[in-house]
């Protein structure tokens, strides 16, 4: 398995698990690797809600709508 597939992995169980803060530092760790994944900004943004940290949600979530603007439920 690829450093950025177990760096995504351990940050979707941390999130699931509510282990907000740890989850963000994996998720950190893979955007510094692929910094136009935008479902890394997603659930970046769902880690940082999480937390409280509404503002810097917000800007996860734009930033993953920028990268890949499609709704993907309509398609």
């Amino acid at each position: 398995m690829t450093e950025i597939k177990i760096l995504i992995q351990k940050g979707t169980e941390n999130l699931r698990d509510g282990n907000f803060e740890t989850a963000l530092s994996f998720i950190d760790q893979a955007l510094l690797l692929e910094p136009e994944n935008p479902d890394l900004w997603n659930q970046k943004g769902i880690a940082l809600r999480s937390l409280g940290r509404y503002d810097e949600a917000s800007d996860c979530y734009n930033k993953s709508l920028q990268l890949d603007p499609r709704d993907r439920a309509s398609s």
